[in-house]
């Protein structure tokens, strides 16, 4: 719905004019800053609601896992989002699924039937060759918008920083738009510990090697997303975000938040900070 899709395009301008200090964010279509949402099955009238509060800070939205196969009205459904201008894709699991399945051509004939211009290769579920996965990459990149995910969805299975590094570069030189580190929806598995919190070294190892605009960092709690907020800036790319979360992490992204409230405030002002003790 069209009606959607130039709502609030003038925020930041309107923002600025109100309150000085605030970040610069990068209007949409965008290609860092992004902000992906994770839909686990909105209603068709959720959507609507969603879109209306949140559309004009939403870039992506992965509808999560297996989902498409069991919402009712999903043809619908991604009509709405791709109207608001919003890139849709169906979850990496059910790419593999297909996969494991050896149903390459039919999960492409699945995508397509959506109307699908976007979609997810991962291989956090099954052991997959890397070298058959940029395969799938190289080969969809030719039609779709590819995303690929690094990391595995099992607890306890570590990746050393080089092969996380290795792959990703290799997943972006076969085609992928941009590679998401692995955090599962809760957000303690891959780039986190097993308590929620960043594996600080892995993270940074992977920023020296891999360009920062081309990583999504999946960030599904509060406390991760304003960590890569504190840690990279307000236009870190960050995925995983639940639906009424997107507002409260635009939030968070602009210092509007007590979590990354002088992030952006001049030095002089720095007096202002409540002391701990």
């Amino acid at each position: 719905m069209q009606k959607f899709a130039g709502l609030f395009k003038d925020t930041q301008t309107i923002m600025s004019d109100i309150l000085p200090y605030l970040p610069e964010r990068p209007v949409k279509p965008r290609e860092h800053g992004v902000t992906m949402m994770m839909d686990k099955g909105l209603s068709f009238r959720q959507a609507e609601d969603f879109l209306e509060s949140s559309g004009h800070l939403t870039d992506l939205i992965k509808l999560g896992f297996g989902t498409s196969l069991v919402t009712p009205g999903l043809d619908k459904k991604i009509k709405l989002y791709k109207d608001a201008g919003i890139r849709v894709y169906v979850g990496g699991t059910l790419f593999e699924a297909f996969a494991a399945r050896s149903m390459f051509d039919d999960y492409r004939k699945f995508i397509d039937k959506l109307g699908l211009d976007t979609c997810e290769v991962s291989d956090g579920s099954i052991l997959l060759p890397h070298d058959v996965k940029c395969e799938y990459i190289s080969k969809l990149s030719k039609n779709y918008t590819v995303l690929s995910e690094v990391g595995s969805k099992e607890a306890g299975i570590l990746i050393a920083p080089a092969k996380w590094i290795s792959m990703m570069n290799s997943e972006l030189e076969a085609g992928s738009w941009k590679v998401i580190a692995e955090a599962r929806e809760s957000g303690n598995v891959g780039i986190y510990r097993p308590n929620g919190t960043a594996h600080v070294l892995l993270v940074n190892r992977i920023l020296s090697k891999v360009p920062g605009d081309r990583v999504l960092w999946e960030a599904p709690n509060k406390s991760q997303q304003a960590w890569f907020i504190k840690h990279l800036g307000a236009n870190v790319n960050l995925g995983n975000i639940a639906h009424d979360d997107v507002i409260p992490l635009e939030t968070l992204r602009l210092g509007l938040r007590g979590d990354t409230f002088f992030q952006y405030l001049p030095e002089e002002l720095s007096h202002l900070k409540q002391s701990a003790n």
